[in-house]
């Protein structure tokens, strides 16, 4: 079976619609069958953050659970999925077992009727990474305009004026608000330099953000971190705060600043990630 264009059409404005909205989800596409399958080359599907198939066909009942599962695995780890759903006689004279990875391939088990084989591309496609920066001043504008350039969704949080402003960066003023998007990973960066760290930092570290760093020297967060205990901050959450920000590579202008900086969240974003 394959989709009609009006099913496909479907399918592509879902896809830009949940793209738009900054929302997890999965593609899966068959890229090849052998034997008789109930879906042919070319068909897609989309699958959702919780598994579920929302649009497109892949085939039936035993065909989606398979798809399902490698979907999530992508979502999970970020990284595409290539499976090879094939009946069990056929896995057991290669000498493989469902859930098992060969070569970049993982193997499933396909216990439909009409016993068919086929492979599945699953390419997870997750939202922009957030990059939250409190602060305007020239640390945090040279981090917000070096940002663009790494695929970060970038947000300004400026306690007073706001500056010109800047191609493609969110803009609040005289607010520390640091909501994200679900599922995107989250890393704040205060950089306010004596314009608010107190309020800036109190809202990072009730931001349940992946990362936090604090632009400023050790003995500066030291003290304020001893104020924010006092006044019953989970010692453990400041724990987790990069500060001062940034891999030490000598950094001396905002520029340089922002690059050491911008260094030590790719290294936090990739670390764990499969190439």
């Amino acid at each position: 079976m394959t989709l009609s264009m009006k099913s496909q059409t479907r399918l592509s404005q879902e896809i830009e619609r949940l793209r738009h909205d900054g929302r997890t989800f999965a593609v899966a596409t068959i890229v090849r069958t052998v034997d008789a399958t109930s879906a042919k080359p070319g068909a897609k599907a989309l699958i959702l953050a919780d598994g579920t198939l929302a649009e497109g066909w892949v085939g039936g009942g035993c065909a989606r659970a398979a798809v399902s599962k490698a979907a999530l695995e992508a979502m999970n780890s970020g990284a595409p999925q290539f499976v090879s759903l094939r009946p069990e006689d056929l896995l057991d004279a290669e000498g493989v077992r469902p859930g098992e990875e060969r070569d970049g391939i993982r193997f499933a088990r396909n216990g439909c009727p009409s016993r068919g084989s086929m492979d599945i591309f699953i390419e997870p496609v997750l939202p922009l990474p957030r990059l939250v920066i409190c602060g305007g001043g020239p640390v945090a504008l040279a981090l917000a305009d070096l940002g663009g350039r790494f695929d970060f969704h970038r947000m300004l949080c400026i306690p007073g004026p706001a500056p010109e402003p800047m191609p493609e960066v969110e803009t609040l003023s005289d607010s520390f608000a640091l909501d994200t998007a679900p599922g995107a990973q989250r890393f704040v960066v205060v950089a306010t330099q004596g314009k608010g760290d107190e309020a800036a930092l109190r809202a990072a570290l009730a931001s349940g953000a992946d990362f936090i760093a604090f632009v400023g020297s050790r003995r500066k967060f030291a003290a304020l971190a001893a104020k924010l205990r006092n006044g019953r901050i989970d010692p453990a959450a400041l724990e987790r705060v990069r500060a001062p920000a940034g891999l030490h590579i000598h950094a001396i202008t905002p520029d340089e600043i922002a690059l050491s900086i911008l260094a030590q969240i790719v290294a936090e974003r990739r670390a764990g990630r499969r190439e």
